[in-house]
């Protein structure tokens, strides 16, 4: 699985890099962006991620 961010809502809080920082990070263009596909190993993080986007910008592919 991989998630994907719809950078035209993503408001860059950082939520999604707090909770998963080896897939998340915020670019500097203030949007967040995707390091990495989901594993095993960061499911569950990746999971928390996507669901507490304040703004819903992180999908699966």
């Amino acid at each position: 699985m991989r998630a994907k961010i719809d950078k035209e809502i993503c408001i860059g809080c950082g939520y999604c890099a707090s909770v998963c920082p080896e897939m998340f990070r915020v670019g500097e263009d203030e949007k967040a962006t995707v390091l990495c596909d989901v594993t095993q190993d960061n499911k569950n993080a990746a999971e928390d991620a996507m669901s507490g986007c304040p703004v819903g910008a992180i999908s699966e592919e």
